[in-house]
């Protein structure tokens, strides 16, 4: 089971939170039939917003995560919940591009280093946080670094590994944000450098016997003193329903809905992030029309 854990140093002003993700990332790949240097990215771009996801407060808050960038991916949307919970899909899921001089999955060139990355944070209040940075270098982590840093001005080390197995699914899959609160010296900074650097690779540190996310932050701050503020299981999960769809279909308006009966006689309607179908009939779309109707006489 993937999860996720956020903890705090008990006599520094650092705060972090790490994730495992095979599961996640995997069913990601599932879902979308995604090539390897595609379920890297994804499952990268999953883990990030997840665990931003789980640092926001208030039932109902939700963080979308947009990375658009010059690779041949195009783009890739990630949404979580306040639970860290994450959905998503690529723009282009079949991309196959030669792996880099070190033998290693080409996320940079996939996604691109030309872009942008986007993030909203919907705390369910008026209106969402906007925040939009300059890609780094589009691996993803160095991307989420590069937008706290410039977007919220807290300093972040976050590292995001996945390792896809011979037969194309995911064998490990994991990551963390360590973040520096006000107060932080220097001192406090070059102690977190070290750990992270002792700590190397994600994946090569999953890859040992009972690490786990705890296990994660426990070895990159392992010159701190730490304390567990929650842990709790993750998973993808994507919250369609025929009624979410029905309201979509609602919102399009009378002509849309007209021109939808009229030329097509129904609708299928699939759910970008799960692939869930959904099938109308010219019957239930005139019933939808007549609700829509209803409302604006209202």
């Amino acid at each position: 089971m993937d999860e996720i854990v956020r903890m705090i140093a008990k006599s520094a002003p650092v705060k972090a939170s790490a994730i495992t993700g095979r599961a996640l990332t995997e069913r990601a790949r599932q879902i979308h039939r995604t090539t390897p240097v595609v379920t890297a990215a994804l499952g990268r771009c999953l883990m990030a917003g997840a665990m931003m996801g789980d640092q926001l407060k208030g039932e109902g808050a939700s963080v979308t995560l947009r990375w658009k960038g010059d690779g041949p991916i195009g783009s890739i949307t990630v949404v979580s919940d306040n639970e860290g919970c994450p959905r998503g899909f690529p723009q282009e899921p079949a991309v196959v591009i030669p792996l880099r001089p070190d033998g290693k999955l080409d996320v940079g060139s996939a996604v691109g280093h030309e872009g942008t990355l986007t993030v909203i944070k919907d705390l369910d209040m008026k209106d969402p946080y906007v925040g939009t940075v300059p890609l780094q270098t589009g691996e993803i982590a160095e991307d989420v670094t590069g937008y706290f840093a410039v977007s919220e001005q807290i300093p972040t080390a976050c590292a995001l590994g996945v390792l896809v197995d011979v037969d194309q699914s995911v064998l490990r899959a994991g990551g963390y944000l360590i973040q520096l609160l006000p107060g932080a010296d220097d001192a406090v900074a070059e102690k977190v450098e070290e750990g992270v650097r002792a700590l190397g690779q994600v994946t090569s540190a999953l890859m040992e016997e009972g690490m786990d996310a705890e296990g994660l932050l426990r070895r990159a701050l392992g010159g701190f003193e730490l304390e567990v503020l929650e842990k709790h299981p993750v998973e993808y999960k994507c919250r369609c329903s025929r009624q979410r769809v029905e309201r979509a279909l609602i919102s399009m308006g009378r002509e849309e809905l007209e021109s939808m009966i009229a030329e097509q006689g129904g609708a299928s309607i699939t759910c970008q992030f799960c692939d869930a179908a959904y099938e109308f009939t010219g019957e239930e779309l005139k019933e939808l029309l007549e609700r829509g109707l209803a409302r604006e006489e209202k």
